[in-house]
C-alpha cells in the first residue's frame, strides 16, 4: 500500500520489486516515474522526449520479462532513461551525461539490465536474434526483446535482420514503438504505412471497405507486410495503456516463434511543452519546467551554424546544389536550407548507406550533392563512400559535422575514425577547417574541385563564422605558416589550431596550419622538417591511420631522420564529459601539449603518454644538470 508522501517508485529499486506491485498500481508507478523524468532531465539536461515517451512500456515490459535474465535490446538508446530509472539508476539519472555518470545511451559496463550497448540506430534486432539464437543452442529458457523506435526502423539493417529473423524458428518478440519520429518526424512511405494500419484500425477498416481517396488503403490484415516476412504481427495497441500492454505482452511472452507486436506512443507524452514541440524537447539543456524552455540570448555560432549558412548562400548561387541528410535535419543544420529550398532538402531517415549511394546517382546526373552527416554515422556508409563515390571519381561533398570528441554523448558518437578512413581512398580530397571563415572556403572548395571531397569539422563555437565575404576557393593541397619560430614546428590540423598557438608562443615554436589532410602539403612538410628539430602533428583523430601519419609517411617516403610528435586521440574508447574535458583526457588540452613536447624535448618519453607527460616536472629534476636546466626553461614557458 502507498504510504502518505512516499510514490511507489521510491519503493522500487529494481525490476524485481516493481513485479511484486498489482497491476492496477503501474499506473500510478507509471505517472512518478514521468514526473522524475521531467524533474530530472530538466535539472541535468539530456534527452527528454522520446523517454517521456516509453514510460508505459519500460514499466510494462519490466514487469513482464524476468530481467536481466531476460534480455531488453533498445533502439534507438536515448529512450531509456525509463528503464535506467527502473533497473537501480535513478539516484544517478541526474549525472547523466556527465563526466564520471551515467551515459546518455546503453552500456553493458553500467548494468547488467543493459543486454547491448547501443548508441548508433536500428541495432536492436540483429543483437537480440543473436541473443535469442544463444539461447536456443544453450539450452537457456530465457526471452530476447528488442524494442525499436524513434524512427529506428527506417535503416536497412533493421530490414536485414527482420527478413532473417522471419526465416527462423527462434524465440524473439520485436516491440516497434512507433512515435512518428526520429529527432525530426519520420519520412518515407514505412512511416506512412504505418500511419494506415493506425488508421485502418481505429476505423474498424480492412482493405476491402478503405477509400483509397483519404490515403487509408492497407493490406488486407493489419500487419499482413510483417506477416509475410515471417513474423507474427500484432497491434496496433496503445503504448500508455499500461494495464492493456501488460496483458499483451504476458500473452506474447507465452508464446514462441518470431513476433512483432506494433505499439503506438506520443514522444513527449505527459509534459505538455514536449508533446506539442517534441523536436526542441528531444535533446534539452538545464530549463525551468513550470516555464518550459524559453528564448535565451542567441548561442555563440558554431561550426553547424556556418555551415548551415553557407548552404544557403551556395544554394542561390547554383541551381544544382542539393542537400541531403540521414534524419539529422536539425542537428546538421540544414532547418532554414530545408525551408528555403525543399525540394531541394532530402532528409532519407536513418539510411546512412542509401544517403551516400542517392548522392552518387545526384552526381553522376550532373547534380552537385552535399551530405550533411555526423561522422560518426559516416562510418555506416564507407562502402557506400569507397564504391559508389571514390571509385567512380564522382564530385560528392561531404559536410562532416561531429568530428573529434563530441563531449556528453561519449564514445558512441565520437568522429575519432573520419581522417583515418577517408584519407585512405584514392582521390578523395580531405580537409579540416580551423575558423568559420575557412570552413567557407572549404566547402567552397569542396564544391568545385570535380572530385569525392570531405570537410570535417566538430562541434564546437568557432567564433567568426566568417560570412562578412565571399568564400574563395583554395589551392587544392596547400598549407599555411601562421607563425614562424626555433626548434619546434607544430602542424596542426583543425579546429585546434587556436589552442596550440597559444602553447606555440610560450615555447617560440613555428605553427603551421595544414589545412589538408589529403592531398597533404608535402613540400612545405619537408621545408619544416628541415628547419626544426622537432616536429609535433596536432589532430582531433585517433592517432592510428590519422593526419600524423600522414605525416609520417611522407618524411619516410623522402628518407628524411627527423623527431617527430604526434599528439591525437588516444587508442582508447574517450568517456563523456564536456568537451574540455574530453580533449584533457586526450591530452590535447593547452597544458598537456605543452608538457608532451616539452618531455620529449628533454628526450624523457619515447612515445607520447599522458600519464608520462603529467610526471615530466618530477623525471626533469632527477636529470640533473643541462638537461634538467633545459627542461625546466621549457616548462617554463
Amino acid at each position: 500500500m502507498k504510504m502518505p508522501g512516499v510514490s511507489l517508485l521510491d519503493t522500487i529499486h529494481d525490476p524485481a520489486a516493481l513485479r511484486t506491485l498489482p497491476v492496477s498500481a503501474l499506473e500510478s508507478v507509471a505517472a512518478d516515474l514521468r514526473a522524475e523524468l521531467v524533474r530530472t532531465v530538466s535539472a541535468s539536461g539530456g534527452h527528454l522526449a522520446a523517454g517521456l515517451g516509453t514510460v508505459e512500456l519500460s514499466v510494462a515490459l519490466h514487469y513482464v520479462f524476468d530481467t536481466p535474465r531476460d534480455a531488453l535490446v533498445w533502439d534507438v538508446g536515448h529512450q531509456c532513461y525509463p528503464h535506467k530509472v527502473l533497473t537501480g539508476r535513478r539516484d544517478e539519472l541526474r549525472t547523466i551525461r556527465q563526466r564520471g555518470g551515467l551515459s546518455g545511451f546503453l552500456r553493458r559496463d553500467e548494468s547488467p539490465y543493459d543486454a547491448v550497448g547501443a548508441g548508433h540506430s536500428s541495432t536492436s534486432i540483429s543483437s537480440a536474434l543473436g541473443i535469442a539464437v544463444a539461447n536456443a543452442r544453450q539450452g537457456h529458457d530465457r526471452r530476447a526483446v528488442a524494442i525499436i523506435g524513434d524512427g529506428a526502423l527506417t535503416a536497412g539493417l533493421a530490414f536485414e535482420a527482420l527478413q532473417h529473423a522471419g526465416s527462423m524458428d527462434v524465440d524473439l518478440l520485436v516491440v516497434l514503438n512507433d512515435n512518428g519520429m526520429s529527432i525530426s518526424p519520420n519520412v518515407g512511405s514505412l512511416s506512412e504505412y504505418l500511419g494506415r494500419l493506425t488508421i485502418a484500425q481505429h476505423a474498424g477498416r480492412t482493405q476491402d471497405d478503405a477509400d483509397p481517396a483519404d490515403g487509408s488503403a492497407g493490406p488486407a490484415t493489419p500487419g499482413q507486410w510483417f506477416e509475410d516476412l515471417g513474423l507474427r504481427y500484432t497491434g496496433p495497441c496503445d503504448g500508455h495503456d499500461v494495464t492493456a500492454l501488460v496483458a499483451t505482452l504476458q500473452q506474447l511472452r507465452d508464446q514462441r516463434g518470431p513476433r512483432l507486436l506494433h505499439v503506438v506512443t506520443r514522444k513527449g507524452r505527459g509534459y505538455a511543452p514536449a508533446e506539442a514541440d517534441p523536436i526542441k524537447y528531444h535533446g534539452v539543456t538545464p530549463f525551468d519546467p513550470e516555464r518550459g524552455i524559453v528564448a535565451a540570448a542567441r548561442p555563440a555560432p558554431t561550426y553547424t551554424d556556418a555551415f548551415g549558412q553557407w548552404l544557403c548562400e551556395a544554394a542561390e548561387r547554383d541551381p544544382r546544389l542539393v542537400a541531403i541528410t540521414p534524419a539529422m535535419r536539425e542537428g546538421s543544420g540544414l532547418v532554414r536550407f530545408a525551408e528555403s529550398f525543399p525540394e531541394r532538402c532530402f532528409d532519407v531517415g536513418i539510411a546512412e548507406q542509401h544517403s551516400v549511394s542517392f548522392a552518387a546517382g545526384l552526381a553522376a546526373q550532373g547534380l552537385h550533392p552535399v551530405v550533411a552527416i555526423y561522422s560518426t554515422f559516416l562510418q555506416r556508409a564507407y562502402d557506400q563512400v569507397v564504391h559508389d563515390v571514390a571509385l567512380q571519381g564522382l564530385p560528392v561533398l561531404f559536410a562532416v559535422d561531429r568530428a573529434g570528441v563530441v563531449g556528453p554523448d561519449g564514445a558512441t558518437h565520437n568522429g575519432a575514425y573520419d581522417l583515418s578512413f577517408m584519407r585512405c581512398v584514392p582521390g578523395m580530397v580531405v580537409m579540416t577547417p580551423s575558423s568559420g571563415a575557412e570552413l567557407r572556403d572549404m566547402l567552397h572548395t569542396g564544391l568545385l574541385c570535380g572530385r569525392p571531397a570531405a570537410v570535417r569539422y566538430p562541434r564546437a563555437p568557432v567564433g567568426d563564422p566568417g560570412a562578412t565575404r565571399a568564400p574563395e576557393a583554395i589551392p587544392l593541397g596547400t598549407a599555411e605558416v601562421k607563425r614562424r619560430g626555433r626548434g619546434v614546428v607544430f602542424l596542426v590540423f583543425g579546429a585546434l589550431l587556436e589552442t596550440v598557438t597559444g602553447v606555440a608562443e610560450r615555447l617560440d615554436a613555428t605553427v603551421v596550419n595544414m589545412r589538408f589532410v589529403k592531398p597533404l602539403d608535402e613540400r612545405l612538410v619537408r621545408e619544416m622538417a628541415l628547419r626544426h628539430e622537432l616536429v609535433v602533428t596536432v589532430e582531433e583523430n585517433a592517432l592510428a591511420g590519422g593526419a600524423g601519419s600522414a605525416v609520417n609517411e611522407c618524411l619516410h617516403h623522402r628518407g628524411l631522420s627527423v623527431s617527430i610528435l604526434n599528439l591525437g586521440l588516444p587508442d582508447r574508447h574517450l568517456e563523456h564529459g564536456t568537451r574540455g574535458e574530453c580533449l584533457a583526457d586526450a591530452g590535447l588540452d593547452a597544458e598537456t601539449i605543452h608538457e608532451a613536447v616539452a618531455a620529449r624535448l628533454s628526450g624523457l618519453l619515447s612515445d607520447f603518454d599522458v600519464a608520462s607527460v603529467r610526471s615530466a616536472r618530477r623525471g626533469a629534476a632527477r636529470l640533473g644538470g643541462r638537461a634538467a636546466a633545459f627542461v625546466g626553461e621549457v616548462l617554463a614557458r
